[in-house]
């Protein structure tokens, strides 16, 4: 029995999602908001950890923050002005209470919670040191690595101690953290996962993306630079911190323009509803096609898709509808009953798409199972000719800082070229953007061959640091045994 709808396992999984207020009255409540802005970067789980001043509250639960967060019992059990919570999709980890953040623990200094998004792509090795060293872990999160070297560090401060920790870990992450002191914020010295500052009177808040500042009425004021730590004390006072120095080249991970953040965001100072039209337009100069309709793929599709037709004229039409009552979870016990879920969620536009040569707009293809469907559901509703057009380049590569990607073997672009893609999910003609073009779409002039401006792994096969010297046809799951063969 499956508890997944049919197009869950065709997407690259958001990664997570993480909120901090210092200052507010009723910070729990303004977290819990701006979780639900932030429900679409993870749905398996929810948590919010509050300080009142003397105490440390948490509340966990699986699912999503609608059903856990919005009962006032509960947010008044969160008391205080200071609060961080987190939306999580596992990417490493089982799916299981002990994993759901903010994960807390008791340090000599007191209490300390932390919200992570990312992936430590060094964790096992690290955990397995700890370990011998006589750690004890209660979770399976690679995040927990994290509290065990702080609480190990043999420096005088805890915000020594937890940059001691830091500079031991690799990959990528975006963390709020929450201390008796107050509030700490940070990134990844590349910038891969996005973490944003904004302001609401005399609170301070921190997000994954400004679209959980405008929920919550906030001043969007900047994001947190790569490599920046910023320490919010008691009374408000911002302290920023460079523990990393400003060496490394940023690498933000170029799909939170893609698909990963809401269009209704901002990101590196680009609206991401605007970049996805640009994108749009760019398939439409490098890949036209003469058609009747453009049809977006619900609702990841829709920018490109109105992109698409205003560049080439080609009218835009809502060909597919999409179901917005179906949950994540629907059991399907047989394929034929799978089969016929796959309606549930997106149908056909009969009315419109019958006798037609209609282009399809959609954000990506990773094992090509939409796709495929998504041709066939045109077919069967009459369209002439079915042409599909995709907003990003080939996935051919999976990604180990915080995406949940298949395997490389899994991925359709990894194993087929584009027109034997296009054969596999019986379209007319099938194209994505150019990678030159996805970065004219985000405002650069070309992609600097030699030192990226983003990471776009999943693409080019082009790591940051050390995992550009892994052998990336192997499991994902093996990501740790690659790195222990890392020269």
């Amino acid at each position: 029995m499956l508890t997944t709808h049919p197009f869950d396992d065709d997407k690259l999984r958001e990664e997570c999602g993480i909120f901090g207020v210092y200052g507010a009255e009723g910070a729990s409540a303004m977290v819990a908001l701006g979780l639900h802005a932030l429900q679409h970067r993870g749905q398996e789980a929810a948590g919010i950890t509050s300080w009142d001043g003397e105490e440390f509250h948490s509340v966990r639960a699986m699912g999503h923050v609608a059903g856990n967060f919005d009962n006032d019992d509960v947010i008044r059990k969160l008391a205080g002005e200071v609060a961080c919570g987190h939306v999580r999709y596992s990417t490493t980890g089982e799916t299981a209470l002990r994993n759901v953040q903010p994960l807390y623990a008791e340090l000599s200094s007191g209490g300390f919670a932390i919200a992570h998004n990312g992936n430590i792509s060094n964790a096992m090795n690290l955990r397995r040191r700890l370990v011998r060293e006589g750690a004890i872990f209660q979770s399976t999160s690679d995040t927990e690595v994290i509290i065990h070297l702080l609480a190990r560090s043999r420096y005088r401060t805890l915000l020594d101690r937890f940059i001691d920790a830091l500079k031991q870990v690799e990959g990528a992450y975006s963390l709020i953290c929450l201390t008796r002191e107050g509030l700490i914020a940070c990134r990844d010295p590349l910038g891969i996962r996005p973490l944003v500052m904004g302001r609401l009177g005399e609170a301070i808040i921190f997000a994954s993306e400004t679209v959980a500042f405008d929920v919550v009425g906030a001043e969007y004021i900047r994001q947190v630079e790569p490599g920046e730590l910023i320490v919010v004390t008691h009374g408000g006072e911002l302290r920023s911190h460079r523990p990393f120095g400003e060496s490394l080249h940023p690498r933000p991970c170029i799909f939170e323009h893609v698909y990963f953040s809401r269009p209704d965001s901002v990101v590196d100072g680009n609206s991401v509803y605007s970049v996805r039209k640009g994108i749009g337009a760019q398939l439409a100069i490098e890949s036209p096609v003469d058609a009747d309709l453009v049809i977006p793929v619900p609702d990841s599709g829709v920018p490109a898709a109105i992109g698409y037709a205003q560049q080439s004229g080609i009218p835009f039409e809502l060909g597919i509808i999409r179901s917005h009552y179906i949950g994540r979870t629907f059991i399907q016990p047989g394929d034929k009953v799978r089969h016929l879920g796959v309606k549930l969620k997106h149908n056909a536009n009969r009315a419109l798409i019958d006798g037609k040569k209609i282009v399809l707009i959609d954000d990506s293809i990773v094992r090509g199972t939409t796709s495929l469907k998504i041709v066939q559901m045109m077919r069967e509703a009459g369209a002439k000719e079915v042409h599909m057009r995709i907003a990003s380049p080939p996935t051919r590569h999976s990604c180990f800082y915080g995406v949940d990607t298949p395997e490389r073997g899994k991925l359709l672009a990894h194993k087929m070229d584009v027109a034997q893609m296009c054969a596999f999910i019986h379209a007319d003609s099938l194209a994505f953007v150019s990678i030159e073009g996805l970065y004219r779409a985000i405002g650069e002039n070309h992609r600097d061959e030699e030192s990226p401006q983003y990471c776009d792994a999943c693409f080019t096969g082009a790591y940051p640091t050390t995992l550009t010297d892994f052998d990336d046809q192997a499991d994902v799951n093996q990501l740790e045994l690659l790195r222990e063969r890392v020269v």
